[in-house]
């Protein structure tokens, strides 16, 4: 998950916000997640513009039934620089309830960092269930994979390295391929938004849910263009294309979410 600029108040970022008291009596991890903060380029903020709210939320409802494998994912990724764009706890909350309303139990994730979500849809889906997990860096997702091995939850995941395009075409060429999957996490290139979404429509099952990580980038649709930061704005314009195509897409329900960094839900309903 990618948070991004849209104030001038700091507000904590999910990664690293800890409801862990042990934690914040360590000098050293809070400096390590205070100095991966200050390399963020930009204010990284939920969209929640309340500070007190947003630690209350997260505090009250989602710290306290957090898994321990993803509370020690989500340390283990509090020091590396781009922690930032891990997905949100509660987030990730919502994500595993709807994979328990739907009975999931053959996945798509495209792009996995360090595993946070991989690891929750591994946790959550049945013992037989199977993820395709693709991601064009390895190494971050190395970070977790200890993790996952220690929540024996490593043999639902088959990891690809490579972009993510060319092997959902090469799934495509297989006919059984076709309305096989039944849920998909993407977070991943912006760019290529519609590009995923276009072939997941072929290979999520009718009734199936894909999730989109980053649909309101930090708040920074709703802002006139030159109220933005200009490293956003290209990304920014991706997302804003994209949330009107799949608006007026007959082939899905949907549901526009501020959590995080914002997430688009579609089912698959044609």
């Amino acid at each position: 998950m990618e948070h991004t600029a849209g104030s001038k108040k700091n507000l904590p970022n999910p990664v690293l916000l800890q409801d862990d008291e042990e934690l914040h009596k360590n000098s050293c991890a809070v400096r390590a997640t205070e100095n991966t903060r200050k390399r963020h380029p930009f204010t990284d903020k939920p969209l929640l513009q309340s500070e007190e709210l947003y630690e209350y939320v997260m505090k009250t409802g989602v710290y306290p039934r957090e898994p321990n494998p993803l509370k020690e994912l989500r340390m283990a990724t509090a020091s590396h620089p781009m922690a930032y764009i891990g997905t949100a706890p509660d987030a990730g909350q919502l994500i595993a309830m709807l994979l328990k309303l739907a009975n999931s139990k053959r996945s798509l994730e495209i792009g996995v960092f360090t595993g946070y979500s991989l690891l929750l849809t591994a946790l959550t889906i049945p013992d037989d269930g199977k993820i395709t997990a693709i991601d064009i860096d390895r190494k971050t997702y190395e970070i977790g994979l200890p993790i996952i091995i220690k929540a024996g939850v490593e043999h639902k995941i088959d990891f690809i390295e490579s972009p993510a395009l060319p092997i959902l075409d090469k799934l495509l060429e297989n006919p059984e391929k076709e309305g096989s999957f039944d849920f998909a996490f993407v977070d991943a290139d912006k760019n290529n938004y519609w590009n995923y979404h276009k072939r997941l429509m072929n290979l999520i099952k009718v009734g199936g849910f894909v999730i989109y990580d980053n649909t309101l980038w930090g708040g920074t649709v709703a802002l006139p263009e030159e109220d933005v930061a200009e490293p956003l704005r290209e990304r920014r314009q991706f997302i804003i294309e994209f949330n009107k195509l799949v608006s007026a897409d007959p082939r899905v329900e949907m549901s526009q979410v501020p959590l995080g960094d914002g997430i688009t839900i579609c089912r698959r309903i044609c």
